[in-house]
């Protein structure tokens, strides 16, 4: 009889702080990779950013991401100083791009079980000075506590008044450029 009753305490207890266990109100990542990638005849051109910070509120869907501009590396010096020159993104005047949205479908990603989930984010996105609606599609995966998230996109460089007509740029940078993103969360 004490056996049963010391097991019936010990449940009760457990049950006691696990109803005490505060809900995950944000989930933050500082391990962001995101990379661009443009293709032409001429060149390929990829650059890595491991800079980028993101947040994600699980109940209301609300989605962050500041990206340092001057983060991306390249495998060339010179690509990385026309990058960041004012011909191009101009980054001492635009240091970062941002993400400001929302994960429409949130209803259908739990955060509490493992699993791959398919999103979609609507939003405004920044870059160069210049804010554009966006919607994308990403998975969400919930692993052990860990949230991922990996998405991958084109941009239009001259929506964001990126445009080459001349010279070496015209040709060797493309018009549409590639963005992928990989994005590991930990709950706050």
């Amino acid at each position: 009889m004490k056996k049963v009753n010391f097991l019936l305490a010990l449940v009760a207890i457990v049950f006691t702080f696990s109803a005490f266990n505060p809900p995950v109100e944000k989930y933050v990542s500082s391990k962001t990779h995101i990379k661009f990638f443009s293709t032409t005849p001429v060149e390929d051109i990829e650059a890595n950013n491991y800079t980028a910070t993101s947040t994600i509120n699980p109940v209301s869907g609300d989605v962050i991401f500041a990206v340092p501009m001057q983060g991306f590396e390249f495998e060339k010096a010179l690509m990385q100083k026309h990058f960041n020159n004012a011909d191009f993104l101009d980054t001492k005047q635009f240091p970062r791009a941002s993400l400001k949205g929302k994960i429409t479908n949130i209803s259908e990603i739990d955060f509490n079980r493992d699993g791959t989930y398919e999103a979609t984010v609507e939003g405004e996105f920044t870059l160069k000075g210049v804010t554009k609606s966006i919607k994308e599609k990403g998975q969400i995966t919930v692993k052990g506590g860990t949230v991922e998230v990996d998405s991958k996109f084109n941009i239009t460089l001259a929506d964001y008044g990126i445009t080459f007509v001349k010279g070496k740029p015209s040709s060797n940078i493309a018009k549409t450029v590639e963005v992928s993103l990989k994005s590991e969360y930990q709950p706050l």
